[in-house]
């Protein structure tokens, strides 16, 4: 698949906490590399836990977000921060049959959910550990050996 016609789908936690968003601002920045990246406001560092202003409400977002889901051709989570969205996410991803690649940062001195963990079967559902530093080398990976 060509780079520019690859849709990402990117989770990371809002309403959840937004204590990673410089390390999503540097995921989505990465990901841009390999296609479009339909969720970048996730890594904007203007958005609070209070999540997005929409006049429509959540129910717009939750539609909208699933849409885009819908239409992504792979998922990157990241899940060291605890989050119900993403979670739910996930979830949707799974019963959608799209390929997953989670990461976690242990360093967090948090445990992932043995929902996430436990899901990994290395080949729709890949779930990585990984400090900052190897997020270009990951990704890098994880692409050129999944045709998604």
């Amino acid at each position: 698949m060509a780079h520019e016609s690859r849709k990402i789908y990117f989770c990371g936690s809002i309403r959840g906490g937004r204590d990673d968003v410089h390390v999503y601002q540097r995921l989505v920045h990465a990901l841009r590399t390999y296609g479009t990246v339909l969720t970048e406001h996730v890594g904007d560092g203007s958005l609070t836990d209070s999540g997005e202003v929409s006049d429509s409400g959540d129910k717009l977002i939750h539609d909208r977000d699933l849409d885009w889901l819908r239409q992504s051709d792979v998922i990157v989570a990241e899940v060291t921060q605890p989050s119900l969205g993403v979670g739910y996410e996930l979830g949707r991803a799974v019963e959608m049959n799209k390929p997953i690649l989670c990461l976690f940062r242990p360093e967090s001195g948090r445990r992932l959910s043995a929902m996430i963990r436990g899901a990994a079967d290395g080949l729709k559902i890949q779930v990585q550990d990984y400090d900052q530093d190897q997020i270009q080398s990951i990704l890098s990976q994880y692409f050129s050996q999944n045709r998604v």
